[in-house]
C-alpha cells in the first residue's frame, strides 16, 4: 500500500470543515475519502467500509467522537488509526481521547497544512509506508506517487488530480485491458456518463508527461474496440 491509497473516513458535522478538509486530501492525492455528518451516518460507513484512518469531531449532534471512537472499536478492532479534531483545548479532553488509543489529537482552529502533515505522518507510522511502495516505473519514466509527480531524467511533471488518479487505477492493472467505462467509472464515480471525450484528454496528457513520442505510445496503449492499457 503506497501512501495515498489510504481510505480515510471524516466525520464532523460542520459542512464547510467537511468539504475544505475533503478538497485538501484529494488535491494532495487521496482520492478514497468518505464523510459523515453524525455518529450514525459514521457507524453505517464503517460497518460497509474498510478504512484506514478516521478523523473524528469530538462533538458531534448524536453524541462524541469518543463514545463512537468506542462504538467503532467493537466493530473494526483496533485495526483503524485515528485522529480527533475539536474545538476544545482542555488537557483532560486531550488525554481521554489519547488514553482511548487515538493516534493524534488536533485542535480547532488548525492550520490546513498542519492537519495534512498530521494525517500523513500518522498513516506512515501505523501502516510502515515508506519509498519502497511508492513509486512506479513506465518506461524511462519514474512515478513518485507520495509527490505526486514524473520525472523523466532531470525533467518532473506534476500530476493533476484526475491524472493522478487515472494513473493510478492502470498502473495496479498493469498489463490488463480496462474498459472505456471502467476508466471513467473511476474517474467520476457520481456518474460518468458523457466523460468519454474527457477521459481521452487525460489520456492525452499522460502521454504527453510518460511517451517518448506521445503521438506513438509504446506504454499507455489504445485497445481498439476495448479500452487502455499501461505496459512497462
Amino acid at each position: 500500500m503506497t501512501l495515498y491509497d489510504s481510505k480515510i473516513l471524516l466525520v464532523d458535522d460542520e459542512a464547510p470543515l467537511l468539504k475544505m478538509v475533503k478538497d485538501l486530501l484529494k488535491n494532495d492525492g487521496f482520492w478514497h475519502v468518505d464523510t459523515a455528518a453524525d455518529s450514525a451516518q459514521a457507524i453505517a460507513r464503517i460497518e460497509k467500509n474498510e478504512y484506514h484512518l478516521l478523523i473524528l469531531d469530538v462533538m458531534l449532534p448524536d453524541g462524541d467522537g469518543f463514545h463512537l471512537f468506542e462504538d467503532m472499536k467493537k466493530i473494526k478492532g483496533n485495526d483503524i488509526c485515528v485522529i480527533f479534531l475539536s474545538a476544545r483545548d482542555e488537557d483532560r479532553a486531550r488525554l481521554r481521547g489519547l488514553g482511548l488509543g487515538a493516534d493524534d489529537y488536533v485542535t480547532k482552529p488548525f492550520l490546513p497544512e498542519e492537519l495534512l502533515l498530521r494525517i500523513k505522518s500518522v498513516l506512515k507510522r501505523t501502516y510502515h509506508i515508506d519509498a519502497e511502495n511508492a513509486a512506479d516505473k513506465i518506461g524511462k519514466a519514474t512515478v513518485d506517487w507520495n509527490a505526486g509527480t514524473i520525472n523523466v531524467g532531470e525533467e518532473s511533471y506534476a500530476l493533476t488530480a484526475k491524472e493522478y488518479v487515472l494513473l493510478k487505477k492502470l498502473c495496479e492493472n498493469k498489463g490488463r485491458i480496462l474498459s472505456i467505462n471502467t476508466l471513467c467509472d473511476t474517474l467520476w464515480p457520481d456518474g460518468s456518463y458523457g466523460y468519454e471525450n474527457s477521459l481521452m484528454v487525460h489520456i492525452r496528457h499522460l502521454r504527453e508527461k510518460i511517451e517518448e513520442n506521445p503521438s506513438k505510445p509504446a506504454h499507455l496503449l489504445n485497445i481498439r474496440g476495448l479500452g487502455y492499457k499501461l505496459k512497462d
